[in-house]
């Protein structure tokens, strides 16, 4: 069980490392659009008055594109606060199905003790253990199904709102090139 609180604790801090990263990356974005803008000021007031109509134009134009960037960026930042939300909330109900079925578990095992301290022979002791491990071992690869599939599925859930924003972004910026 602590092992899954710490499996979930390095879910939650890998996250908000990612969120901390997508926010540095926007924020020098922003600067280095900011800068462009100001240089590009400079040069119209020292210019002719033809250079100062195309740097207006210029300034209009990077602004609107800062402008965009801005919202793109918060718009990605939505989207993975969204993953993480869908990934949080299917690992803990993973770690849920984990938990009820380890107590399954525990309580067949206790039944198997109880069941094996009656036996009258060898015989039956090992035909006993033998059933009750053959029966734990196919719950066990049942389970590790159940878990694998729900993992996978919880895998495509929580990419989907990345998947998309990185759709929007090649649709939207690859016409640039």
């Amino acid at each position: 069980m602590s092992s899954t609180k710490s499996k979930a604790s390095a879910v939650v801090e890998s996250t908000a490392e990612t969120i901390k990263e997508s926010t540095d990356a926007a924020t020098k974005g922003f600067d280095k659009t900011l800068h462009a803008v100001k240089e590009g000021m400079e040069k119209a007031a020292k210019g002719f008055e033809t250079q100062q109509v195309k740097v207006k134009e210029s300034v209009e134009k990077a602004m609107k594109t800062a402008e965009e960037m801005v919202s793109f960026s918060q718009g990605n930042l939505e989207a993975l606060m969204k993953a993480s939300q869908i990934y949080a909330t299917g690992l803990q109900d993973i770690s849920k199905h984990l938990a009820a079925h380890s107590k399954t578990s525990m309580e067949e095992s206790v039944a198997f003790t109880k069941s094996l301290m009656g036996v009258k022979s060898v015989k039956e002791a090992v035909d006993l253990q033998s059933g009750f491990a053959r029966a734990s071992i196919e719950k066990a690869v049942s389970e590790t199904n159940k878990v694998t599939d729900a993992s996978v599925k919880l895998a495509e859930q929580a990419i989907a709102p990345l998947t998309a924003r990185l759709t929007l972004a090649v649709e939207k910026f690859g016409k640039i090139s």
